[in-house]
């Protein structure tokens, strides 16, 4: 019998990532094949609109996929689904909007004809690999944010936090698990705001869910996804400390700026004394810790002094990792329309800067690993990622997905590591 053919394009964070994730194990869960959007009979596309280029992008790759030769059902759905469904309907005939997230899978199943009752259970959804082809399965803990950074639209988009219920992440920690994962990674919009229920009615926060995940799942190891400064507690911490090497010792603690100007403007709720205390404290803490982070260069109003600010304190932080983006106005923000809109050539200049600033320090930072140990999964032949994500090259005998521990012996040019399997 032929098998309908689907396709997933995710043009999103790592909570889009891990909902495409969830929706390809559904349908691949109830007959479906996932395929290329070429060969596709239906085409889910989760959008994304973090940035005014990430929509422009969203309503690019929507136009693309519904013009392909077979005209493929094209199930739109994610931040700009939510903001601005008629338009996105409006872009092709065969362009449907999905608002509710929960119900992908059984509205791709119903268009197909077939019986949306087949959609698996969500508590056995993780796979690893999962059917995007990810080796390190997400968990998604909590959606929405109360924040109001005056940037950003995800907030409108996604609503207001809440959190995934106790016993459904330990359910899907257990099915990962159970498929053969080795590493999961919790993930959320805002993450450190996760207060999920437990099943005896108590409110769980989030150190206490890794103590508990830790306790009652036999998971090797978990990570944790990008963190706010403020939740970077002593709490969360000490239930870092007490996992040892069951938990990864990075933390993404997400910066913007690095100069307070910027932070204020930006309506941020931390200054760069406040960011710079929580991460020494969390490395006194946490024996190696790795630090990542993200940070935007442009924002209205930055000077060249502010721009000098933020280089130099991103310099001391010694980010491990650092995401650099170009400011990109977001219709409906109050930074859009802000006074000092800053020229692309500056913007253009400055992430130049900071992109290099952050190649540096990361050759810094793996250079500080050689002759260390260390716990790596696996993700394609001869290549692994550490708890401190670095990439390091291994034996490309080395089974996909194992958490593997591996001597490091040197450093390339690009900040790769390069080890020997213990």
């Amino acid at each position: 019998m032929t098998r309908h053919k689907v396709a997933l394009v995710n043009l999103g964070c790592r909570v889009n990532r891990v909902e495409n994730d969830l929706v390809a194990s559904q349908l691949e869960g109830a007959g479906l094949e996932l395929c290329d959007p070429a060969a596709a009979e239906l085409v889910v596309v989760n959008t994304c609109a973090v940035t005014g280029e990430a929509e422009a992008k969203t309503r690019k790759r929507l136009r693309h996929v519904a013009q392909l030769p077979q005209a493929p059902l094209v199930l739109a759905s994610g931040c700009v689904a939510n903001l601005r469904g008629e338009e996105l309907e409006g872009l092709a005939p065969n362009i449907e909007v999905v608002r509710d997230k929960s119900r992908l899978a059984e509205v791709a199943l119903s268009r197909l004809g077939l019986e949306p009752g087949s959609v698996t259970d969500a508590g056995e959804l993780a796979v690893t690999p999962t059917p995007t082809g990810r080796m390190r399965p997400g968990i998604k803990i909590q959606d929405g944010c109360d924040n109001r950074c005056s940037y950003c639209i995800v907030w409108k988009a996604r609503g207001a936090s809440r959190s995934t219920g106790v016993g459904e992440v330990l359910r899907q920690v257990r099915s990962a698990v159970a498929r053969g994962g080795h590493e999961v990674v919790l993930t959320g919009i805002n993450l450190g705001r996760f207060r999920g229920e437990a099943e005896d009615g108590r409110e769980i926060a989030l150190p206490g869910l890794i103590d508990l995940i830790l306790g009652e799942t036999e998971v090797e190891r978990v990570r944790l996804s990008s963190i706010e400064p403020p939740d970077v507690t002593d709490e969360l911490l000490d239930a870092m400390a007490r996992g040892g090497e069951r938990v990864a010792p990075f933390l993404h603690v997400c910066l913007q700026s690095g100069c307070d100007d910027t932070l204020r403007r930006m309506r941020r709720v931390y200054s760069t004394a406040e960011y710079r205390r929580t991460v020494l404290h969390a490395r006194e803490r946490i024996e190696g810790l790795a630090l990542g982070t993200d940070l935007i260069v442009g924002f209205p109003g930055e000077t060249d002094e502010e721009f000098e600010a933020s280089l130099a304190f991103c310099e001391e932080m010694a980010f491990a990792k650092m995401h650099v983006f170009r400011y990109s106005a977001r219709p409906g923000t109050p930074a859009a329309t802000a006074e000092g809109q800053v020229p692309p050539r500056v913007m253009a200049k400055r992430g130049r800067r900071m992109r290099e600033l952050a190649a540096r320090m990361r050759r810094q930072s793996a250079s500080a690993r050689v002759g260390s140990e260390e716990l790596a999964v696996v993700q394609y032949p001869g290549r692994a990622v550490t708890g401190r994500l670095h990439d390091l090259l291994v034996d490309p005998s080395a089974p996909l997905d194992a958490l593997v521990r591996a001597r490091v012996t040197s450093v390339m040019d690009d900040g790769t590591l390069v080890g020997t399997l213990l």
